[in-house]
């Protein structure tokens, strides 16, 4: 144990004078308190798995045989590297696993032929070309328990025994916190990640949108950098394309004829002066992304969502075909999928839902997709006319 606390010393001291030769102004180490280490590091050797009574072991050198409940299995064909026992603040203790396997990322497909560009935002968190909303996951519950926990801690006296005990319980707040809002993210992500073909988001600034100095707190609940992050890992696993775009003019740029237009923030509808193209926000600027991510691709459109080979009324009906639902401000008519939804287990409204649509489009072709693997639960409604007839 001592020893690798001395190697991660040493590493962290010539990290530093790396970076000090190369001409960064760099400080010292800093103290950390004995309570504040909560982590060693096995490198190779000093750990080994064991599975001889039916009960998975982590044996570690000078420690001993420890019970481990799996996440998810590992690999057969996998090699453990590194081992890296560490206890979070809730006083929970997990061994992270470093594994290396010999099976490659699947191939990307040279045929597009399911697209999708993605907006994320604050009223609704995601939107995108496939006329869909996902409202933000509501943790205003979770909010108010750690606000009332950090309201009793600061009636503790400092290093008292009690104090520590309230440190565990916000530390719990903050972690029920954590955990949904990164469940919601992983299964909205791998929704994404498995069902397209290709993928095209904004290549945000999250670190310069947290710096903004209004509505800072709904930027920061929202974790757009982690969403996107997850999103990027994930279609590189399934073999899928992941582009970023560069956000600028995604929102103000007309959908149809290309025209920027200026709007304030509170303007829910794109209306184009200039074609009189008018399309809800949000999927205008998820439609905008998605021809920007196809170009960064070098393909076209795809057939339902063409817009490179037609002239300005081709690409309006095609575009106005697709963008039904989403016709005028987003209560209206787009398919909103509640945060709830993607989070739960096989939501009981799903059929309700799609008898509701079939019910009020009558004749028009209404199709519904649900995802039934227990990583998604993200569901989609289309409608499209046909033919122009209703």
């Amino acid at each position: 144990m001592l020893q690798k606390v001395v190697q991660r010393l040493y590493g962290n001291l010539s990290t530093l004078k790396g970076r000090k030769d190369n001409g960064y102004r760099v400080g010292g180490l800093k103290w950390k308190a004995p309570q504040e280490y909560r982590s060693v590091k096995y490198s190779q050797t000093g750990f080994e798995l064991k599975n001889t009574s039916g009960c998975t072991v982590l044996s570690l050198s000078k420690i001993g045989d420890i019970p481990l409940v799996y996440h998810r299995d590992v690999p057969d064909d996998a090699t453990v590297k590194e081992v890296v026992v560490k206890q979070e603040p809730t006083g929970e203790w997990f061994a992270v696993l470093g594994i290396e396997t010999e099976n490659d990322a699947p191939s990307k497909p040279d045929t597009l032929e399911k697209c999708v560009g993605i907006d994320v935002g604050i009223l609704k968190y995601a939107h995108d070309t496939d006329v869909t909303a996902v409202e933000r996951p509501d943790l205003s519950d979770e909010r108010d328990r750690l606000e009332r926990e950090h309201r009793k801690l600061s009636r503790k006296q400092h290093g008292s025994a009690n104090y520590r005990k309230q440190q565990r319980v916000v530390a719990k707040r903050h972690a029920d916190l954590q955990r949904k809002r990164r469940d919601f993210l992983h299964k909205l992500s791998n929704h994404y990640a498995r069902e397209y073909d290709l993928v095209a988001v904004e290549d945000l600034d999250a670190k310069g949108l947290m710096e903004l100095p209004s509505n800072s707190r709904n930027r920061a609940g929202a974790a757009w950098g982690t969403f996107l992050r997850m999103v990027e890992y994930k279609c590189e696993r399934e073999g899928t394309h992941f582009v970023a775009v560069d956000p600028a003019g995604t929102t103000k740029e007309c959908s149809a004829c290309g025209v920027s237009t200026d709007k304030p923030l509170w303007v829910r509808e794109h209306s184009c002066p200039s074609c009189g193209f008018t399309a809800d926000r949000d999927w205008n600027a998820a439609y905008n992304i998605l021809v920007r991510g196809l170009k960064q691709v070098g393909t076209g459109c795809p057939e339902s969502t063409s817009s490179e080979s037609k002239d300005s009324d081709g690409l309006r009906k095609s575009a106005d075909d697709f963008r039904t639902p989403a016709e005028t401000a987003l209560p209206m008519g787009t398919n909103s999928v509640p945060a709830k939804r993607v989070v739960e287990t096989g939501s009981p409204t799903l059929k309700e839902r799609t008898a509701q649509a079939v019910s009020e489009y009558g004749g028009k072709e209404v199709t519904a997709g649900s995802v039934s693997s227990a990583d998604q639960w993200v569901c989609t409604f289309h409608r499209r006319q046909e033919n122009n007839n209703p």
